[in-house]
């Protein structure tokens, strides 16, 4: 299949890989230059950065660093993506630099099928193709960030580690992950650490022998096992007993296991995803969570952010759960009302994403009009507040008008004009309006 052209620049000292690697490139329809030293490309790219689609850069050249490369040319605007190809020793390197930007990386040696499939995913998105682009955690750019950590952590078999609060979304991503990744054929088998008695989540995990203790009548495959070549999701592997969490770094870093009363070591297939609420970086040590096992699970970490940082996801999320809710109903539901939608707005979600699909869920179960009201989202606010729990309808109005000059401010970079565009009124409304609201300091 032909790459649309693309243009692609690779950084390589070594002629033999070089010239092989440009060859094979060339005979698939790219357009390659080369660069064989680091400062040769820092120049070459910077003149090129914006027509180039992907730059292939190895981590170890003749002068300088391939990150040197990286680090110099991101500061540059339009600055391609890039792709590293290391040896063996150097992927705790190339993980730092994903973690900075650089959309993948390659050990060596590799197979140049999977190099060709590699170099096409993470080659530069055009604007249509980012117009076209389906996120499927939300819509905030801070949970959009997440999702394009997660898409480019797929194509890995390393551990990957989801922080954020309880009720984020965390396990949401790690199906995300597993269905976008090479391994979405394999099982995704999930575990909850913490909802587990602790004298059993070994026997669940790594299975145990018939007869291994009173009570195993027969042999049990343990999680471990039953993930196959898929994922093993381990949820909140911060409540992992410090004695289990041996084990299970022995499982991670030999990718063997025993089951409980057995001898024969079986092998682990799986790609390890973890998730936790808790920082398990400052709770380490023998009194909390094994520094060795925190570092062996958190080679790519990603941060899910809690929702009151994700405001632009709120009505992205209360329709999508609404949607799913009306499904499994015989109850007509039509949507929100504008309160309703307010009262969301103005909620600080403790208990984030999970608190927020119960209320709508709860709010199709019991409404008895076509149009969910905030009674029925928040009803412990009618119980306490009783006749107070309404607003004026003033009030309501201008907290809805002051949040959407907000945004519209937010998109337009402040600019009165642009942003009197898009709520469709004049520029002398607007203006009128941001002074009553007390936001006209704003840089015009």
């Amino acid at each position: 299949m032909q790459p649309d052209q693309a243009r692609i620049g690779l950084v390589e000292d070594d002629p033999v890989m070089g010239g092989s690697i440009v060859q094979r490139l060339e005979l698939e329809g790219w357009r390659v230059t080369w660069w064989q030293s680091g400062r040769e490309a820092i120049s070459g790219i910077g003149g090129l950065s914006g027509s180039l689609d992907l730059v292939i850069c190895d981590v170890r050249l003749p002068d300088i660093s391939g990150e040197t490369v990286f680090n110099e040319l991101a500061n540059q605007p339009n600055s391609p993506p890039f792709m590293f190809v290391t040896g063996y020793g150097e992927i705790d390197q190339a993980v730092r630099l994903m973690r900075s930007g650089a959309v993948d990386f390659m050990t060596k040696p590799f197979a140049m099928d999977e190099f060709l499939r590699r170099i096409d995913a993470g080659r530069r998105t055009t604007h249509s193709q980012l117009r076209q682009k389906g996120y499927f955690l939300g819509e905030s750019p801070a949970i959009q960030h997440a999702e394009d950590l997660l898409r480019r952590y797929a194509a890995h078999d390393l551990p990957v580690l989801i922080t954020g609060e309880t009720g984020s979304g965390k396990e949401m991503a790690a199906r995300l992950l597993h269905e976008i990744s090479p391994r979405s054929k394999e099982p995704f088998v999930a575990v909850n650490c913490a909802a587990i008695p602790a004298d059993l989540l070994e026997s669940e995990i790594f299975g145990h022998e018939k007869g291994a203790f009173t009570g195993a009548q027969q042999r049990h495959l343990g999680y471990a096992e039953r993930a196959g070549k898929g994922t093993l999701f381990l949820d909140e592997i911060g409540d992992m007993p410090l004695a289990l969490q041996a084990k299970l770094l022995r499982l991670i870093e030999e990718g063997s296991f025993n089951r409980v009363g057995g001898e024969t070591a079986c092998t682990f297939r799986a790609r390890v995803v973890s998730a936790t609420h808790r920082d398990l970086a400052r709770h380490g040590g023998s009194s909390g969570f094994r520094e060795d096992l925190y570092f062996r699970l958190a080679v790519l970490p990603v941060t899910i952010p809690p929702l009151r940082e994700r405001h632009e996801d709120i009505a992205w999320l209360l329709d999508r759960f609404l949607e799913n809710a009306a499904s499994r109903s015989d109850t007509r539901i039509r949507g929100f009302s504008a309160l309703a939608e307010e009262a969301a707005l103005s909620h600080p979600w403790p208990g984030n994403v999970r608190e927020l699909r119960n209320r709508v869920e709860r709010a199709v179960a019991l409404s008895t009009s076509e149009w969910i009201m905030p009674g029925d989202l928040f009803p412990e606010r009618v119980a306490k507040a009783g006749s107070s729990a309404f607003v004026p309808l003033a009030d309501v109005r201008d907290a809805a008008e002051r949040r959407q000059i907000e945004r519209a401010l937010d998109e337009t970079g402040g600019q009165i004009a642009k942003a009197a565009t898009l709520l469709a009124i004049s520029r002398t409304t607007l203006w009128e309006k941001m002074n009553r609201f007390g936001i006209a300091d704003r840089e015009r």
